[in-house]
């Protein structure tokens, strides 16, 4: 490779988490280059449109970014949880007010979130090459080259992997993964219920996979919830074939009458579900952040939490050298340490529920049963498992830093 363009950074993907780091390093003295393979697409809301949770740890790292004013107006608060088994009387619930604070989280629609970061990042002076993906990489010894599918080439002294769960970065390095595929997807939708939900979330576990509803964004309504209903891959046709009532029935039976009767359901869209851990979050001059670095199942809504707290943690160390070098091999490993607890920890906590709810071993439901009033009622247990579900549960980038 030739004639390439030098940057100090490079960001291979521009989804939340590439965006992210891109932000994070937008008034920095660094040259950032940030790759994405499709333009930002920006169409009109709709009442059932895809929604994300974001934890209180995000929250501030969206402040720190300057993107959560125009988000705010848009957010639903979760000012409570509740998490329950069906057939089961255990109950694990935690306020807002508990812990002093207005929500513990939001939920989101995704397209404005990713809508809010790219308006941010295109206003800065981040070089965006977009639309255009990486063709081919080489590493040398003090950069490595990157070669876009439009004959452009950069010369990075850091690459951040941001492109997603098949990471071809990670191939193209040699850095492995463990794959886990759940034989589950989940459904995602909205629906209309007959009471309010009061910003509560709620998650039930089932023997086929958790069913989630959580406060809906769309005006002043307050009877609108997010539904995520993991299936299985056996029963996954019937459910997104059979008509809104057949659904919302089966929906209702799973769920139950908290929020007293589903009365309308919007358009329903199906994600397979998988477990990718890479065996790395570094390479040569490589940085893994998002799914790239770890992929994993949406209970407990802890994906791009954890990957917005890579895309800090990341942007706090690079501004952190001034003059040096992005890329050095000290840095990264420093990044590797402050990244390990909070991801394995993550990792560990959502295979784990997902496993131990979705095993009908005779016996194991009196377990759970216990586990939930653990949560509810034992306080060590109670505040190590709200810490986490905050985004607290490792080492915190100081923008996300509780005053808790």
């Amino acid at each position: 490779m030739t004639d390439a363009a030098a940057v100090d950074v490079a960001i291979v993907g521009g989804g939340l988490v590439g965006a992210s780091v891109a932000l994070g390093l937008a008034d920095s003295a660094l040259r950032v280059a940030l790759i994405e393979p499709a333009p930002p697409r920006a169409g009109p809301a709709q009442w059932d449109e895809r929604c994300i949770a974001v934890n209180h740890a995000s929250v501030r790292i969206l402040e720190a970014l300057g993107a959560w004013p125009q988000l705010a107006p848009q957010a639903a608060p979760i000012r409570s949880t509740h998490i329950s088994e069906r057939g089961r009387f255990g109950v694990a619930r935690f306020t807002a007010e508990e812990c002093g604070l207005d929500a513990l989280g939001y939920n989101l629609p995704l397209g404005a979130l990713g809508e809010a970061l790219w308006r941010r990042v295109s206003a800065s002076k981040v070089q965006i090459r977009a639309p255009a993906r990486l063709a081919a990489a080489r590493v040398e010894r003090d950069r490595v080259e990157l070669r876009l599918d439009d004959g452009q080439v950069l010369a990075a002294r850091l690459v951040v992997a941001a492109d997603g769960a098949q990471s071809p970065l990670r191939g193209w390095f040699g850095v492995g993964a463990q794959t886990h595929d759940y034989r589950q997807s989940a459904i995602v939708t909205a629906v209309r219920c007959s009471r309010p939900h009061a910003g509560c979330a709620y998650e039930r576990f089932t023997p086929d996979g958790p069913i989630a509803l959580l406060p809906k964004p769309w005006g002043d309504e307050d009877r609108l919830c997010s539904l995520i209903w993991t299936t299985p891959a056996t029963e996954l046709a019937a459910r997104m074939n059979s008509d809104d009532g057949a659904f919302l029935q089966a929906a209702q039976q799973a769920f139950g009458e908290r929020l007293g009767r589903f009365v309308e359901i919007g358009r329903r869209q199906a994600y397979p579900l998988q477990r990718v851990v890479s065996s790395s979050v570094i390479a040569a001059r490589t940085v893994f952040v998002g799914n790239a670095a770890q992929s994993l199942h949406p209970v407990a809504a802890q994906g791009f939490n954890l990957g917005l707290r890579d895309a800090a943690t990341l942007a706090e160390l690079l501004l952190a050298i001034g003059a040096g070098d992005p890329g050095e091999p000290a840095l990264l490993q420093r990044y590797a340490q402050l990244r390990e607890t909070d991801r394995s920890r993550m990792a560990g906590f959502t295979d784990g529920i997902v496993r131990l709810f979705s095993n009908r071993i005779p016996g194991l439901r009196g377990l759970r049963h216990l586990g939930l009033l653990a949560v509810d009622l034992v306080p060590g247990v109670r505040e190590t498992v709200l810490w986490q579900n905050l985004g607290y549960a490792g080492h915190s980038p100081r923008a996300a830093r509780s005053q808790l």
